[in-house]
Formats: C-alpha cells, structure tokens, sequence
C-alpha cells in the first residue's frame, strides 16, 4: 500500500484516493485513508494559490527575456516547470556510501587534518592563484549590459527596495525589470545575489504568500540531494566543517577528562544530523571501549501528519552508523516549538555526562522585538536547567534583523554578497549542487528576510557580541578556547581553504569569515553555578 498510497499523494486530488482503493483493503485502512482525505481536502492548500513565489518571479523573468516558447533552463532553477507539488519524503533511500564520502572518512588519530570529510581536491586550496577584489564593497562591480550600457546591481537593488519600501510599484517593477536583465541564478556571484534579491523584492512588492519556512528543509529535494549541495559547500568553504570539527573535539576531550561511561548529547537543530556521525567514530576509539551515547535530537515540527518523520530518519541512520563502529545508542526525538519544551520531556540523568549543542538555529525563534517574553531567552533558560557539563554555542553574525527594512535590506545585501562571492570564487558556476545550494540555503533565506514580516520572518540574527551578552545574563560562564584545537582548525583551513577564508578569535570565541566579513561564531559555555 506505502506505494500506491505515495503515488495517489503525487498525482490525484486527496478525495480521489479512495476511488482507487482495492476493495479487499482492510477495513481499518480505508477508515484511515478517508480521514486523511477529507483532512487534506481541508488543509491542502489549492496550488495554483500557494505555488513557489520564486519559481513564479522566474517565469516572468523568462516570459520578458527569452520569450514564453523557451522552456529549456540555463540557470539550473527546475521550479516552476509544473503547478503540481512535489512531495518529499524523509524515508527516501540514501546510499550509504554517499554518507560515507561526506562525513564519515575521518583521518586515523596520527592524521593532522582536521576533517572528517572527503580530502577530494576541488581546485580551490589555499595555494590558489585566482585574483579577487580586495573586499566585499569592491566586488559590487558595474556590469556591462548586452547594448553597452552601464548597470551597478548594487545601487539599482537598493532603489529598488527604496521603491518597494515607499509603495511605488511603477518604478518598482521597472527596476526589477531591469535587474532580471542582468541577473541570472548561474551567473557570477552579483548576479546571483541580485537574481534571488528580485525574486524577493517582486514577493514583497506583491504581497504574495510566501510558503510556511522551515529552516533547512526544502520540497522537492530529497536527504541525497542536500546531501550532495552539503558535499559541495563543506568542500568549498570550511565554516560548518572547522564548527564541527571544534564541536566534536572538544566533547571527546570532555569524555576522556572524565571517563564519561554515559554521554547525553540534546542536539537543538540537529535535522539531519551530520554533525555526529564523525564523534561516533572517535567515540568507537576510545581505550576500553566505547561509552554509551544518548542523543536527543530536537527539531521544529515539519508540516504535514508527521511532524518528527525528519528526525526519526536521522535518528535511523544515526542508530545504523553506532551499530557499525559497535557504541552503545539510545536516540529520543522532540519535535515541537522549542520555548515549549519542558525539562521533564528531556529525562535528564545526574549519571550521566550532559552536552547541549546548538549550532547556528537559536537565530530562527523570535526576540524581543516580537513578543514579550522572548523565546531565546526561554531557552536558554532550559538549556541552564539541564545544568550541562558543555554548552556548544554557534551563531550567524548577523545584523540584518533591523525592525526598518531600508535597513535589514541594505545589511543583508552586505551579508549574502559575501557568501555569493565566496562560492564563486571557489565553486565552478556550472556546478550543479552548487546551484542547488544557493537556491535551497541562500535564496530561500534571503526571501525570508526580504520579502517577510512579522512572525514569517524567522531569519533573525543577532551579532556574537550580542549573543554574549544574552548568554551571560541567562547565567552562563564562558569557557576558554582549546588552543591545541584552534591551532588545527587555523592550520586546516590555511592549508586546504583559499587564502581569504578568515579564523580569528575575539572574547572566546572562534570567528569564522570571508575577505574580513566575520559570518560565524562559536563558543563554549557552562552554567554560572556548575563547577
């Protein structure tokens, strides 16, 4: 029946379904396909209404330059093609030797690298020759168009948004217009930035409904695909990679100081959990055997019946990986609105060595300037509960979460250019996971943070320093930085990284960066009252 049951959910109208079912069905079953039709039948919301923003931007874009006979794509952007909904599921099987080339070939203990990725070379180490602009205000360079004329993306962006700010939709659409003329998402990095910036200027210029978000997580790709887009980028830039790496490191370290025989790791984001399967290993070396691992792995709800079927699959692959290098597994899923959790729904054990990890998703609950009582603060007034042995920190400097958008606009032109240019300078632009990346992460994100408001707006960062200060007033300590680990993490990336990737370290924290643009943070933290 799992199946048919799928293909209907692809092809037919939920009340459909029940027209085609065998008749030798058993009883129970129909009852349950009925319910689920008439509840999708009411919930579902009509495709034509709901159908990617982006993808309909696209088809403007191809409709004025290329004329409406062109189907064929060069830019790599396969939404839009039909009005019918993908439909992804988490159980998709993924080969795992796939898994394998991207996290789990980790370097035996006398190797000095810090990885646990692939060492493919991509053409773009440290020792490359390529000349780039100086810095990220340099690389906002005028453009050429097809008839001669002049057209600098940035300053056109920014009237842009100007207009769309004002309300002025004739001058507005004009100059998005002109902006599709000379973006494209396969084109240098301007070109892409200004493609997805159009894509959300015209969203929030027409007040169209842009699809609930969740972070990470995307139709019409599967676990495999993202996996393949995760490949590309954890070859081509060392942000998540060298986080990790620090991560892991330093809850191994804590381990062994302690002789840890019962590790609970309560991972808040953990999606698809590639973080972990590299300390499983280093977990599975360990003289005198491995400790037990409790990994609780937390998660927004995903839409739909199933709100946890992303992390119970992680949970699954994660459990296959301990099978493999023999350490002992236990794994518990929360899906829910994380300033709802309750310390009991943790079962937290004196006995056991505590670790809270959150990496770069504390930036997606809403602050202060949108409810009072502010859902940051609530959890990291949990996470103080728990009374950790560790408290892993990662953050998105970011200050584009101004409450004024001319603002939020103009800081987040500064941020995604960097990131843009950052794959261009290492990725080749025909690179099909590339592109798949920076429509899935970086498009998606900047649509978020231009075209919403209000609630809808989840990308929300607040710069390191003011994540310090936060912390600090939740009653937490800082920790010093391992220095034996900073040294890898800086020899790692200057030996295997271009040479304007950045790592650098303000107030204890591990700042991570491209040609100055510090984009993320990490740090240790304990409860104030724990010694």
């Amino acid at each position: 029946m799992k199946p048919l049951f799928r293909n209907l959910l692809h092809h037919h109208h939920p009340i459909n379904f029940i027209l085609v079912i065998s008749t030798k069905t058993p009883k129970a079953q129909i009852v349950l396909l009925l319910l689920a039709a008439v509840v999708s039948a009411l919930t579902v919301p009509d495709p034509e209404k709901t159908r990617d923003v982006v993808a309909e931007a696209e088809k403007n874009r191809r409709d004025s330059s290329r004329g409406k006979k062109n189907h064929q794509r060069q830019d790599g952007d396969d939404q839009g093609r039909s009005n019918k909904q993908s439909v992804v599921y988490a159980g998709d099987p993924v080969p795992i030797d796939l898994f394998d080339k991207v996290l789990l070939l980790c370097p035996s203990e006398e190797d000095s690298s810090a990885s646990c990725v692939s060492h493919e070379s991509s053409g773009n180490g440290g020792g490359s020759s390529r000349k780039f602009q100086p810095n990220a205000k340099t690389t906002r360079s005028k453009k050429q168009g097809n008839k001669g004329e002049i057209v600098d993306l940035w300053t056109l962006l920014t009237q842009c948004a100007q207009a769309v700010a004002s309300g002025d939709q004739r001058t507005a659409n004009e100059q998005i217009k002109q902006i599709r003329r000379h973006s494209s998402s396969s084109g240098d990095g301007n070109q892409r930035l200004a493609h997805y910036v159009a894509n959300a200027l015209e969203a929030r210029l027409a007040g169209t409904r842009v699809p609930v978000y969740t972070a990470h997580v995307s139709n019409g790709r599967s676990a495999a695909d993202i996996l393949k887009a995760y490949q590309v980028y954890v070859k081509a830039c060392p942000f998540k990679r060298m986080s990790n790496f620090f991560a892991n490191r330093t809850i191994r370290k804590l381990t062994l100081s302690q002789k840890a025989s019962r590790i609970h790791i309560i991972d808040f984001g953990i999606l698809y959990g590639y973080q972990w399967p590299c300390l499983i290993q280093r977990l599975s070396e360990r003289p005198g055997g491995a400790p037990k691992l409790r990994l609780t792995g937390i998660e927004l709800p995903q839409p739909g019946f199933r709100p946890a079927e992303r992390v119970e699959e992680t949970g699954r692959r994660l459990e296959n990986y301990c099978k493999r290098f023999n350490v002992p597994f236990e794994f518990s899923v929360i899906a829910k609105k994380w300033e709802t959790i309750q310390l009991e729904d943790l079962k937290i054990d004196g006995d056991e060595l505590t670790v809270v990890n959150c990496l770069y998703r504390l930036k997606n609950l809403p602050d202060e300037t949108m409810v009072a009582n502010s859902p940051r603060d609530t959890v990291l007034k949990l996470i103080k509960r728990i009374n950790p042995d560790l408290f892993v920190h990662g953050v998105v400097n970011g200050t584009y979460n101004a409450p004024f958008f001319a603002t939020r606009f103009r800081e987040a032109l500064f941020h995604f250019s960097a990131l843009f240019d950052m794959f261009d300078a290492n990725v080749a632009r025909d690179d099909r996971n590339r592109l798949n990346f920076e429509k899935e992460i970086y498009g998606r994100d900047v649509m978020n943070v231009v075209a919403c408001e209000g609630l809808e707006r989840v990308e929300r960062p607040e710069t390191y320093k003011q994540w310090q200060v936060r912390n600090l007033r939740a009653g937490f300590r800082q920790l010093p930085l391992d220095q034996d680990i900073l040294h890898q993490v800086q020899k790692t990336v200057k030996s295997e990284y271009h040479k304007d990737f950045v790592v650098d370290v303000d107030g204890q924290w591990m700042l991570q960066g491209w040609k100055g643009r510090i984009v993320f943070g990490l740090s240790f933290w304990k409860p104030a009252s724990k010694f």
